[in-house]
């Protein structure tokens, strides 16, 4: 696999709150996170770095994921513990109290991905199908557009944009969304926070996806084109490509 993570502070917020990255365990299987920390103080890059090495630091050690059942089993156990770390965490710690971050993870096999949400951070599928979102948002204005009582255009623009309904850390227990999808050569999961997604639309995040680049500049152009939106957000993203070198003659 091919796989590239990269956080930007953007051009607005005075410290970055986003954090993630790209794990491996010894079978060279990968992990792939995107957290976006929320919490007054510094509490917001706790929530989400804590999470983002506690889950990463598991997969390290994890032995080979076969199915989908054990992925998804994996990812909800994992995240029930972190979960109650970070609770636990805020708890103890004055300055983080009320902390929490969005997660969105994917564990890449060579013959699935299975993805986990919580929250806003968003994961996508480049494939021979098109480009399309695989995660909802648990945000208030979403459960608003799926009630009927705000158009999906009217969300773009909501005062309440903002609010998430789930996160990591704020909650004793946690309620998560898992799914799993065929991961085939070429195909590519795009994970960001929504510092980039509420600011790069679909199409241009599918036309940078598709450039003949390098990673590393895939990664660069959607970040700068959200900083040229404004960027008044942190921005963060992974992209991984399931690349079957071992399949090649």
């Amino acid at each position: 696999m091919k796989a590239v993570f990269k956080t930007d502070r953007g051009k607005v917020r005075q410290h970055n709150e986003d954090n993630g990255g790209i794990y491996e365990n010894a079978s060279g299987q990968r992990l792939a996170i995107v957290a976006d920390g929320m919490g007054g103080h510094r509490a917001g890059d706790v929530a989400s770095l804590m999470a983002t090495e506690n889950i990463g630091d598991r997969f390290k050690e994890s032995p080979a994921i076969q199915t989908a059942d054990q992925a998804e089993q994996w990812l909800k156990s994992t995240i029930e513990e972190v979960n109650t770390i970070l609770f636990e965490h805020a708890q103890a710690e004055a300055e983080c109290e009320g902390m929490g971050t969005t997660v969105v993870a994917a564990i890449c096999t060579d013959r699935f991905a299975t993805v986990l949400n919580v929250g806003d951070s968003r994961g996508y599928i480049l494939n021979e199908t098109g480009f399309q979102q695989l995660t909802d948002d648990h945000s208030l204005v979403n459960e608003l557009v799926r009630q009927g009582e705000i158009s999906k255009e009217d969300a773009e623009h909501h005062p309440m944009k903002n609010v998430v309904l789930r996160a990591l850390g704020t909650e004793p227990s946690i309620k998560i969304d898992l799914m799993t999808i065929m991961f085939e050569e070429g195909d590519k999961l795009f994970l960001c926070s929504d510092g980039l997604s509420n600011k790069v639309s679909e199409a241009e995040m599918k036309e940078i996806l598709l450039q003949d680049v390098s990673f590393e500049e895939q990664a660069e152009k959607l970040i700068d084109l959200a900083n040229q939106y404004g960027g008044e957000d942190n921005i963060t993203l992974v992209i991984i490509e399931f690349d079957d070198v071992s399949g090649r003659g």
